[in-house]
């Protein structure tokens, strides 16, 4: 049986916002760089938790 961990959170930058193509690429970078796989996706969101369309 594989065991994994789930995350489930969120990042904001302390000056100014997250790109979220430059977060995605060093969180993928980061995970492969040590042998792991990432499944899932991400969505924009404000400092309250509401998603931000695009």
């Amino acid at each position: 049986m594989k065991k994994g961990i789930k995350i489930s959170g969120a990042v904001f930058a302390t000056e100014g916002n997250v790109d979220p193509d430059e977060f995605i690429d060093k969180f993928i970078e980061f995970v492969e760089s040590n042998g792991w796989e990432f499944g899932g996706g991400s969505r924009l969101i404000d400092e309250d938790g509401n998603d931000i369309k695009e």
